[in-house]
């Protein structure tokens, strides 16, 4: 029997030849000059989107003296709360919160169901004109929404759902955004388990509900998310089909307000925005991480 044997300094220069990474292998490094502009471009961004919001919410809180001075009064000198009293008991915003809430919750459950439906039938059911109905309904997403406004205010009028929930709600159940959305995540799924479970005898609406739904709950909640900030924030439906105050909602509520204080009380009109602009804030911080991760999700998916 022969032994192989190796010299041990043969073993430390082949150690020593070879090189340690002990780092990852940086690129080129970028030019202080383009660091500067991004980082001013970024800046730029940051003051675009917060001074504004920074400004609503200052001014709701500023006496009315230190709104109109000048040079700008940046940081309240005094914080009051009596234009959100006063708002409040100009218009009635308690009314405005209902019918935003319920608008907003009901139409949101219902556009998330049917898009639901829609996209599950379009991955996993075979019928007819299939592709020809799915190319339809994403051209939908090209045409502007007041090109329909004309017809379904025509339409709700004949069936006697102005100034109703109904009428407020309904027109706008259909969504092609939130459809494409589940669509392009559900095709992610694999489809052997669903085959499996139509094997055991499960038909369709239970393999959605028990398979399809769960597994695409990342999307569903990012599509959710995205569903109630627009119904929450909708201005010109609810303007056309409701003339009552009795029926209008927080957009329409803000408007009421102004013609209300005219244009010479901008504390209570900004204590009002507060209203309108603070849930939606509030439910965009706490679920910004899930509709980026959805997002994200359906992307790489």
């Amino acid at each position: 029997m022969s032994t192989l044997t190796v010299d041990k300094d043969q073993i430390a220069e082949a150690g020593s030849s070879t090189p340690r990474n002990k780092g990852r292998n940086r690129g080129p490094r970028r030019p202080a000059w383009k660091t500067g502009l991004l980082f001013a471009g970024v800046l730029a961004t940051i003051a675009v989107f917060f001074v504004p919001l920074y400004w609503l919410f200052s001014s709701a809180l500023k006496p009315h003296q230190d709104i109109y001075t000048w040079p700008l009064t940046w940081i309240p000198r005094e914080l009051t709360f009596s234009n959100f009293a006063e708002a409040w008991n100009s218009a009635p915003f308690d009314r405005f919160f209902l019918n935003s809430i319920i608008t907003t919750g009901v139409g949101t459950f219902l556009e998330i169901t049917l898009a639901i439906l829609c996209a599950y039938a379009f991955v996993f059911v075979d019928f007819k004109f299939k592709k020809i109905a799915f190319v339809l309904i994403i051209g939908s997403l090209m045409l502007p929404g007041h090109v329909t406004l004309i017809v379904n205010y025509i339409t709700v009028a004949n069936l006697g759902w102005l100034n109703t929930y109904a009428g407020l709600i309904l027109p706008g159940i259909a969504s092609a955004f939130a459809m494409f959305l589940l669509f392009q995540y559900m095709r992610t799924i694999d489809k052997d388990i669903l085959q499996a479970a139509e094997i055991d005898g499960a038909g369709h609406l239970r393999r959605m509900l028990t398979i399809v739904t769960p597994l695409s709950s990342p999307m569903i909640l990012t599509a959710t998310l995205i569903v109630m900030v627009g119904k929450w924030n909708e201005y010109v439906w609810p303007l056309i089909v409701t003339s009552t105050a009795d029926m209008r909602t927080l957009p329409i509520g803000l408007l009421f307000l102004r013609s209300q204080e005219g244009y010479s009380n901008w504390g209570v009109i900004m204590a009002g925005a507060v209203f309108v602009s603070l849930p939606m804030l509030i439910l965009f911080f706490l679920a910004q991480k899930r509709i980026i991760g959805g997002l994200a999700a359906g992307a790489m998916k």
